[in-house]
């Protein structure tokens, strides 16, 4: 797992479809969402962690566009 889209598929393997509408809304929406899986003991902790650290960089990423663009 190396990319936001591979977290996409973890969560459709579940049925977790997320679209807000805003894209670091939809990475903090996925973020929640892996953490109820996790806690469900339906995701492992090396699974969890791998997309907890992917979430973690584009949203940090998408932080400093949206700066960037001057929407924050």
């Amino acid at each position: 797992m190396k990319t936001l889209y591979d977290v996409q598929q973890l969560l459709k393997k579940f049925d977790i479809y997320v679209y807000v509408g805003k894209r670091l809304w939809d990475i903090e929406v996925m973020a929640l969402e892996l953490d109820h899986l996790h806690d469900a003991k339906l995701v492992d902790d090396k699974e969890f962690i791998q997309a907890k650290l992917i979430l973690t960089r584009e949203h940090r990423i998408e932080e400093k566009n949206q700066k960037n663009r001057g929407e924050i």
